[in-house]
């Protein structure tokens, strides 16, 4: 009823910048909370940031002053700038969700994750 699909990944040297995308579709009435979670390789998944409906956002002790989320509410889609990133930065991204549905159901829906490397 409801797919959230991500963009932006890749390859990047320490130091850099990467932007992911996470749009949503299908049978949405409304989007509360958006949000980033993080897998790396022997780790359990980890929240890195999120955003409220009101734009009120939470972030990760190790991704502060690094990376920014935000949103675009008329596109479903929610974003997250990384800056000066560093090798345990590496991992696979998952895009998170809290959706009204238009049957006035709520869901918790994942994306289907993406990669984000960073080394030299």
């Amino acid at each position: 009823q409801v797919q959230l699909v991500e963009s932006g990944g890749g390859l990047v040297q320490p130091g850099g910048s990467l932007r992911l995308s996470c749009a949503a579709s299908g049978r949405i009435r409304s989007i509360n909370a958006m949000g980033w979670y993080r897998q790396a390789p022997g780790k359990q998944r980890e929240l890195v940031a999120t955003i409220t409906g009101g734009d009120i956002t939470n972030y990760a002790d190790s991704v502060k002053g690094r990376f920014t989320i935000s949103r675009d509410a008329a596109k479903n889609t929610v974003y997250l700038q990384m800056n000066n990133l560093k090798p345990e930065d590496t991992a696979v991204y998952y895009c998170n969700a809290g959706v009204r549905t238009v049957f006035y159901t709520n869901l918790e829906v994942w994306g289907q994750g993406i990669l984000v490397t960073v080394s030299s």
